[in-house]
This record gives structure tokens, C-alpha cells and sequence, in this order.
């Protein structure tokens, strides 16, 4: 609709000027001029530019402005006039005084500002599908605000659907194959993360989410971290004057979630208020495992476990926001934001049974609990100073953030009674906490140019308090282990100074340039408190450049190419010196002296319309150097893994989606993303396509119905030592909108027609294979509500451009593992288990890998070869 008026303005202007213009005096003279919104400082496109003879208050000349509100009227005769501004939904503007003549034949009048009108108009009901897909220069925006299915879920059910991204089963989210990649929301990051992404998504309500952006290229404005890229979340923002309330409610098979966001303004003041809390249950499965261990090429120890598995997780996010307007030109906002995660992980009749030589060496039983604690404060106070020249701008930017975890677990040996003959315990409490200060400035020159520059410091300091304590029977008390190895304080402090310069060029036949440079020094004090010698890690710095260059072509297209390098630093999970070891014959301990990724990455697209369609077509070009992933060798019966720089990645890949809407009604999407992977670490390589596809449907029934579906299939995943299987995922929905659309009510169902979904994974190396088969019970039924109180109104609402601490800097922890399900032992992720390799992960024990660590012994607990339990049913296992 508001194309089309766009269209019908711009038509009737072009008529009205040339009319005009046929008849009007010729002469030397020349006024130009940029027509800006005064609300938001946002250029006025397509206004209608009349000049006036004052004598008469009629029209000799007119023009309209372009899509950047410029405007020129040439070969104007001498005399005086008046210049009058006209556009559907502003206030009308008279530039009175305007005088052309030999001596001043040539007049700029600068920057003209024009205020919307408010004006009560009669109801009317325009029903149309938006575009799902936005190409835009440096990013590709999806749409999701309008998608049904997302009512009752979070974030992980909205990136599923979003092109170049694939969210696997546990929630772990890649782009274009690659995990490396950071996700902010509303253009920050947050401690929420520290632990792990997937989880964080799980707290953000999905009706919250108006958008999400995927940025293959980012430019220098933006942390080096993240090698293949950055993902966006846009929540839904109201600064609209009045007062707003929604809330949402959903109830379903395996989790419920209750919603409410509020938000006040009035005047020069805004407030906004939001909380959501998701709460999981009747999330289980079980798996089966067999490893094999190897000495010189000749079989060891072979092992056969499998347990059955449950979760329990509640999820919290709560956030309270304050802006005020000081002046048109200077503005602050603040916010507060606190997220919550707590999850049970058990893992009941965990049995183990290991031969050597095709006798029963060993065989044990045991149920673990693991707990899974955090909570996270962000605090942040911007101020923003808008100059009168306009897009000239300046910001300070300042956060505090803190996130205390707490990730412990109870191991407890049985008898063949069930009765609990010992227990072990692994007690860990850590913290990440950052400071960052952020100065930004943007100085257009001349009207096609952009200079940006800006410096940034973060100081971060993390500390894990880790214990391991044993007792005997169900109710002996704990003793602490004295091991060093197993009882310490590691902490870890590092600080990045960081400083870029942008620049964007706006060049002629509709090309656009924007390259920059930016440039991060690392320093490091890493410690053990039990430990004589300090953790001795050199300091470091890295210049990464961008280059991206864009052509508008006819009808819309436009072609991109796009180049930029990447670091990727590693975060608490892979830094942790922690033994974790809820499955004791998997076990996981951290590295501090892993050094970063660095990634090189090429991308060269094109986007068209086809009438009603949208297609968007990518190529991409990726290498990655000391690739940071698991590295597995034996010790006996146990499977160890430590993480190292293990070598190199490539990938090569190419991405298509489609966007048909059919009718005002329906519209239909979809595409695929795929690539061939090449893993070396000099010892081990492997390679193989890989491949994702995703559909979506939507349907608007009338009178308020609508009917939406989703499906998603992801192929096999290509691993340094094998493979992992592929998985898919599908969805239905149908809702009905009421009392004038202030309140919802739907249904939805998820995978209905497959009760679970198995997991395959098989993995290589010189001494070790191991093959698993995970199962997980997903088949889920929801219903959800929502409902808006209040009311709202245009006002008094001046759009702003919020700004906010971007730190992107680490590669998370959880994100490694190619996404791969839990197994070993089905420990839960950060907590070994064997979890499978992730891309460019070495081998078990091959080689001489640097930063090798010192695995330490583990307390020993009692076996006993003749314990027999009821087996689980067997898996379908490849060996």
C-alpha cells in the first residue's frame, strides 16, 4: 500500500512539474536543497517541490526529490519566489524570500525540515503479505513478526527459518556450516551467552522478535570476532507515545511459557518493561554407544554403555529500558537486563561394560544428576549527540555485565540392588565479568560520502572455582579432594583495545564502496591459585580488514561482493582447565593456552525480482587457520579430550532462496544452503558435500484465520574423524485473531508425525572408534494465547537510533561440536560425555599436538564385573 501511494505521488508530481515547467521562463538560476523528516532526521523521498510566483501564489517550476530527499530546480529566471514542500502525511512547507539573479544565480538551501501530520482518519483494512526476505548491502533481513508458528516458542524456532542458518536439534545454531559465528540482539551481545548460545536463544520469546539479521561481511564498525558471521535478533521496539501492555501464555507436551511486556511514554520520556519464562519438561531419550580402543594398531578395551535421559530446564529473561530526550540533538538511554537459566540433566541407569579380549573386564551402573545454574546481569547507559549537519554523529557508549554459573554434577555408583554404594561430585562456580566503554563518530562528506571511526576497551575477568569431593554410601560425607589437578581456582584476565576507521563511497551508475579497517591488541593474565608458575600467554594483535562493493541493477537487483578477515578467540568452555567427568569413561578438561581462529572469508551474491517473486543466489569462499576443537586420545578404557589448535578448514558453498507470494493471501518460501567441507590437520582429513533445506507456507483463511507450515531438513555433517547423520524437523500451525486483533488464540504442532529422531554419529582415529546412536523424544503439541491492553498513539514518538555495546569478541562455548547430540555416557554439553568432533578436530593422540595438557588421575571408584541390570533396548548401530 504505501508503494503504491509512493508510485501515485511521484506520478502526479512528474505531471504537475512538467506541466508547469512547459510554460515557465528559462534562465541561468539553480536551488537545490535535502528535505529531512524532523522526528527522526531521515531523508523524505518522492516529496513535491513546487515553486511559487509570490505575486500570484502560482507554480512556474517543480521538481520531486529523490530517494535521499534531494532536490534540484535549474535554469530558473531571474526574480523572486517562493519555494513550497508538499508530501502525503506532513505538514505542507513555505520557503518564503527566495531571490535568483546575476549575482546570486545559484542558491543551496541546505537541509529542509518537514513535520508529519496527525490527522484522525476512518478505519480502513488493507490485507497483504509483507516480503519475508529483505536484501539489503551488507546483511539479508528476515521478517518475523508476522509468522504464526513462532507464537509460543523463542528464538531457536524463528533462526530455523531464517536463510543461511541451521539450528540442530540441541538448539546449536550455524551459518553456512560454520559455528563460529556470534549472535547479538538489538546490535549487542550479551554475558547470557557465556555459557552457551543455544541455551541463551531459549530465553528470548519469539513473539518478541521482529526480525533477524544475517551478516556474511561484517564491516570494521563491528568486533573481529565471529569467522563465519554475525546473526542480528531485532526485538520489537515501542516508542510510540501512551501506554502498552502484552501478554502471551502457551501450554504444551514438553514445555509452557508465559510472556509480558509493557511500555510507557510520554513526552521526552520512555519506559519499557519485559519479562518471559519458558519452563521445559517431558524432554527424554536415551542412547547407545560403543567405542573401541586401539595400542600399536592391535584392539584394547572395548566399551558398551547406554542410559536413559531426562531434562528439566526453566528459562528466564526480564528487562526494564529507559530513553529520554534531552534535546532534538542529544539523547540517553538506559537498561537493565537480567536472564536466568537453570537445568536438571539426568541421566538414569548409566551402564558400562568393557571387555578386553572378549572378557568382562569391568561393569558398572550409575545415575548422574547435573545441574546446570546461571544468572546474568547487563547494565548499559548510552548517550547519543546528533550534530545539525545531518547523519553527523557522536556516541559513548558503556556496559556492565556479569554472569555467575554454576555447572555441578552428582555421580552415584549402585549395587545390584539399586542401592547407592558411593558417590562423586564435581563442584564448579565461575564467573565472566566485562566493562566495556565504546566511542563512536560518523562525518558524511558531501552528499555521497561516510567517514566512521571509533576506539573500544573491554576488561574481562573470569574465574572457575573447581572442586571434586567422594563419599561412601547414600549418606557418608563428602571429602575434598587435595589433587591440584582436580581442586583449584583458575583465573583468567584479558583486556582488547580496539580502534576502526569505515569509509563508504557512494559512486556513480548506482555502485556503492565501503571499506574499513580495524585493529584489536589482546593482553592476557591467566593463574592457578594452587600453582607455583603462573599461566604464561603472550599478548597479540591482529588488523582486520573489509571490502564490500555493491551495484543496484534495473528493477531492484542488485549483485554483491564482499571480502573480510575474522578472529575468533576462545571462551570459558574451551579455556576451562575443569575435569568433567560425569561420564567417567568420557571425560573433558579445558586449555588456557589455545590460541585464536583466523578466518578468511569471500562472498559474491545477487538478488532479483521476478514479478511476484524474490530470488537471492550466493557463492562463498571460506578458510580457517588454527581451528579450535576437540582433540580425543585413550587411556586405557577412557576416552579423553582436551581442545587444541588442530589445523585448517575450508569451505567452498553456494546458497539459493525464494520468495513467491502468490496472492495478497498466500505466499510460499524456501531454499537451500550447501557447501563441501575439507578438514587437515596434516594427520587426518576429510571432506564430503553437505547440504540444508528449509520451506515455509503461509496462508491468511480470512476473518482473522490463518494457517502456516514449516519444515527443515539438514544433511550429513562432514567431521575431521567421520560423520554425523542427518536430521529434519517440521511444524503446523493455526490461529485466530479476535477483538480486533488485540488478542490471539492457535495451535501448533511440531515433528506429530515422528515420535523421535535419531542421531547417528561415527567417528576415526588411530586409537579409537566409537559409534553412537542418540535418540530424542521431540513430538510436541502446543496451545498459546496472547492479548494487548492499552493503547497507543503517534503522537509524540521520535524514532531515535539506539545504540549499544557490541561485543563480539569470543567464540562460545557449546558451539563446536558441529551440533552434534550428546554421547558417551549422554553427558550434557561442556560436560564430555565424548561429545563428536567439531570441524577440524584432531585425532585421538596422533602427531605431536601443541599445548599438549596433563590429563590428571581421577579419583577411583568401586566396579564390580558381575553387576547385571535390564539392558535398554538396542539401537540400530553402525560399527
Amino acid at each position: 500500500m504505501r508503494k503504491l501511494l509512493l508510485l501515485f505521488t511521484f506520478t502526479i508530481c512528474l505531471t504537475t512539474a512538467f506541466a508547469q515547467t512547459a510554460s515557465a521562463p528559462k534562465g541561468n538560476g539553480k536551488i537545490t536543497g535535502v528535505i529531512l523528516d524532523s522526528t527522526n532526521r531521515q531523508a523524505v523521498s518522492f516529496a513535491s517541490v513546487s515553486l511559487l510566483n509570490p505575486a500570484t501564489n502560482k507554480p512556474v517550476d517543480g521538481v520531486v526529490s529523490d530517494d535521499k530527499g534531494k532536490f534540484t530546480l535549474s535554469k530558473i529566471a531571474d526574480g523572486k519566489y517562493t519555494l513550497s514542500i508538499f508530501f502525503v502525511g506532513y505538514q505542507t512547507k513555505v520557503v518564503p524570500g527566495i531571490t535568483i539573479s546575476d549575482k546570486n544565480d545559484n542558491i543551496d538551501l541546505g537541509t529542509i525540515v518537514v513535520s508529519p501530520s496527525v490527522q484522525l482518519l476512518k478505519e480502513v483494512t488493507v490485507e497483504a503479505q509483507r516480503n519475508i526476505i529483505e536484501e539489503k548491502v551488507d546483511r539479508t533481513v528476515y521478517n518475523a513478526e508476522n509468522d504464526a508458528t513462532n507464537k509460543g516458542g523463542d528464538a531457536t524456532d524463528v533462526l530455523r527459518k531464517v536463510p543461511m542458518l541451521s539450528v540442530d536439534l540441541d538448539g546449536n545454531v550455524s551459518l553456512r556450516g560454520s559455528q563460529n559465528i556470534k549472535v547479538l540482539i538489538n546490535n549487542r551481545p550479551s554475558t547470557i551467552t557465556a555459557g552457551s548460545v543455544a541455551d541463551a536463544l531459549k530465553q528470548i520469546p519469539s513473539d518478541l522478535i521482529k526480525s533477524v539479521e544475517v551478516i556474511t561481511s561484517p564491516s570494521a564498525k563491528y568486533d573481529a570476532e565471529g569467522s563465519g558471521g554475525i546473526i542480528n535478533i531485532i526485538t520489537k521496539k515501542n516508542t510510540l507515545s501512551g501506554f502498552s501492555l502484552n501478554t502471551d501464555a502457551s501450554a504444551g507436551t514438553r514445555g509452557s511459557n508465559l510472556g509480558l511486556r509493557g511500555s510507557y511514554r510520554k513526552g521526552k520520556m520512555g519506559f519499557s518493561l519485559g519479562g518471559f519464562g519458558r519452563y521445559g519438561y517431558n524432554v527424554n531419550g536415551n542412547f547407545n554407544s560403543t567405542q573401541q580402543t586401539y595400542v600399536n594398531g592391535e584392539p584394547n578395551y572395548l566399551t558398551k554403555q547406554s542410559a536413559y535421559n531426562r531434562n528439566n530446564f526453566l528459562f528466564g529473561h526480564y528487562n526494564l529500558g529507559w530513553d529520554y530526550d534531552i534535546n532534538d540533538n542529544n539523547f540517553l538511554s538506559a537498561s537493565v537486563q537480567y536472564g536466568a537459566r537453570n537445568r536438571d540433566t539426568y541421566q538414569d541407569g548409566l551402564s558400562s561394560q568393557t571387555f578386553a579380549a572378549d572378557t568382562l573386564n569391568s561393569s558398572s551402573l550409575r545415575d548422574v544428576h547435573t545441574k546446570d545454574l546461571s544468572g546474568t546481569v547487563d547494565v548499559n547507559l548510552n548517550f547519543t549527540h546528533n550534530f545539525k549537519k545531518p547523519q553527523q554523529e557522536f556516541s559513548i557508549l558503556t556496559q556492565y555485565s556479569r554472569n555467575n554459573q554454576t555447572n555441578d554434577f552428582v555421580s552415584s555408583l549402585l549395587s545390584e540392588s539399586d542401592a547407592i554404594e558411593s558417590r562423586r561430585k564435581n563442584l564448579n562456580k565461575s564467573y565472566n565479568e566485562e566493562i566495556t566503554i565504546q566511542l563512536d563518530y560518523q562525518n558524511p562528506i558531501g552528499k555521497s560520502q561516510m567517514l566512521e571511526v571509533g576506539a573500544k576497551e573491554i576488561i574481562r575477568k573470569v574465574t572457575s572455582d573447581y572442586q571434586y569431593l567422594t563419599a561412601t554410601g547414600a549418606t557418608g560425607a563428602y571429602v575434598l579432594s587435595t589433587d591440584n589437578t582436580l581442586t583449584n581456582v583458575f583465573s583468567y584476565n584479558q583486556k582488547i583495545t580496539s580502534g576502526y576507521l569505515s569509509y563508504t563511497y557512494n559512486l556513480p551508475k548506482n555502485y556503492s564502496l565501503k571499506a574499513g579497517a580495524r585493529y584489536e591488541y589482546t593482553t592476557i593474565d591467566a593463574a592457578m591459585r594452587a600453582e607455583t608458575e603462573a599461566i604464561s600467554i603472550p599478548s597479540y594483535g591482529v588488523l582486520v580488514p573489509s571490502l564490500n562493493l555493491s551495484k543496484k541493477l534495473k528493477n531492484g537487483n542488485m549483485v554483491k561482493a564482499a571480502y573480510n578477515r575474522r578472529i575468533q578467540r576462545p571462551s570459558l568452555q574451551f579455556l576451562n582447565p575443569n575435569v568433567q567427568s560425569s561420564n567417567q569413561l568420557n571425560i573433558t578438561v579445558g586449555n588456557p593456552d589455545l590460541k585464536p581462529e583466523y578466518t578468511n572469508n569471500f562472498e559474491l551474491s545477487y538478488s532479483t525480482n521476478i514479478k511476484s517473486t524474490s530470488l537471492n543466489f550466493s557463492t562463498f569462499m571460506r578458510n580457517t587457520n588454527n581451528v579450535i576443537g576437540p582433540l580425543r586420545s585413550a587411556k586405557g578404557d577412557t576416552i579423553i579430550t582436551t581442545y587444541q589448535n588442530v589445523g585448517t578448514e575450508n569451505a567452498y558453498g553456494f546458497s539459493v532462496f525464494v520468495n513467491i507470494n502468490l496472492s495478497n493471501r498466500l505466499s510460499l518460501n524456501g531454499g537451500t544452503d550447501t557447501y563441501y567441507s575439507s578438514l587437515n590437520n596434516g594427520t587426518y582429513n576429510n571432506q564430503g558435500w553437505v547440504y540444508n533445506i528449509r520451506g515455509f507456507g503461509n496462508y491468511t483463511l480470512g476473518k482473522g484465520w490463518g494457517i502456516q507450515a514449516f519444515g527443515f531438513y539438514r544433511g550429513r555433517q562432514v567431521q575431521l574423524q567421520g560423520f554425523q547423520s542427518g536430521f529434519g524437523i517440521y511444524s503446523l500451525s493455526i490461529k485466530k485473531d479476535f477483538a480486533n486483533k488485540r488478542g490471539s488464540i492457535g495451535f501448533g504442532a511440531e515433528n506429530f508425525l515422528t515420535p523421535a529422531n535419531r542421531m547417528r554419529v561415527n567417528l576415526t582415529s588411530a586409537d579409537l572408534v566409537q559409534s553412537s546412536v542418540t535418540e530424542m523424544h521431540n513430538m510436541s503439541f502446543k496451545v498459546n494465547v496472547s492479548y494487548r491492553f492499552g493503547k497507543i498513539s503517534a503522537n509524540d514518538a521520535p524514532r531515535r537510533s539506539r545504540k549499544s555495546i557490541n561485543n563480539d569478541d569470543l567464540k562460545e562455548g557449546g558451539d563446536n561440536t558441529g551440533g552434534a547430540q550428546q554421547q558417551g555416557g549422554g553427558a550434557p554439553q561442556g560436560q564430555g560425555g565424548g561429545a563428536p568432533l567439531g570441524p577440524g578436530a584432531g585425532p585421538g593422540g596422533a602427531g605431536k599436538p601443541s599445548n599438549q595438557l596433563k590429563v590428571p588421575a581421577l579419583p577411583q571408584q568401586k566396579t564390580d564385573s558381575t553387576m547385571q541390570k535390564k539392558p535398554l533396548p538396542v539401537l540400530e548401530q553402525k560399527q
